[in-house]
């Protein structure tokens, strides 16, 4: 029961990251530097909310690149990763079916596009922005004496990486919250979402393994 409140969690707050920060992109747009800070924000905010609601049930990854980087670690079980992955994706596909209700497809959905057309360079820009967000991540979880501000240093990292990737990818660095909008947006969104489900798990692994052998050292 404990591991199906868990996955309840992960959808849950899978759920109001795509409907709450993907629709902010969807509804404010990126064009402005209003609308652009308001969706790094929004993101950031989601996370935020997320960490202190059901951060204590699930820890609150809402993300397979967290997950996959604690599965490496060794703090998340291959089960439960599993879990937390079709979890993730179910609520990433359910909060865009909602958004889409109300938004339309037109809106874009907050999906997620290549930097200039170019699959390379977007693989790239999303394994960097995907290892430094999961490396704040591993770090701020890593001592007990964080848990009470390790939220708000997770929803900033996130809102971090959004204000720099935006412009390049839209910024994914999460493989549910690209596939949820891309699913009902179709085309290249659709046809280009591997990329955003790809490049975030190396990034996700990269992190876990760069920080496991930084904190190995520190303990020497």
């Amino acid at each position: 029961m404990s591991s199906i409140k868990k996955y309840v969690a992960e959808f849950i707050g899978t759920f109001v990251l795509v409907f709450f920060a993907c629709g902010t992109a969807a509804m404010v747009g990126c064009d402005t530097p209003a609308g652009y800070l308001a969706t790094a924000i929004a993101f950031g905010l989601v996370i935020v909310a997320m960490a202190y609601s059901i951060g204590n049930v699930s820890g609150c990854h809402i993300n397979p690149a967290v997950s996959i980087a604690m599965l490496v670690s060794g703090k998340l079980s291959f089960k439960d990763f599993i879990g937390y992955v079709l979890a993730q994706f179910a609520g990433a596909t359910a909060g865009a079916a909602a958004l889409m209700a109300f938004a339309g497809k037109d809106s874009g959905l907050g999906t997620n596009a290549l930097f200039e057309g170019k699959i390379v360079a977007s693989l790239v820009i999303e394994v960097i922005l995907t290892f430094v967000f999961v490396l704040a991540i591993l770090g701020v979880t890593s001592k007990i004496e964080n848990s009470s501000v390790a939220g708000i240093v997770i929803g900033l990292s996130l809102t971090l990486v959004h204000l720099l990737g935006i412009s390049f990818t839209g910024t994914s660095v999460n493989p549910a919250r690209s596939f949820g909008p891309a699913l009902f947006v179709g085309g290249e969104a659709l046809s280009t979402v591997w990329v955003f489900i790809v490049a975030p798990l190396v990034g996700g692994v990269l992190a876990a393994l760069v920080y496991k052998f930084l904190d190995s050292k520190k303990a020497e």
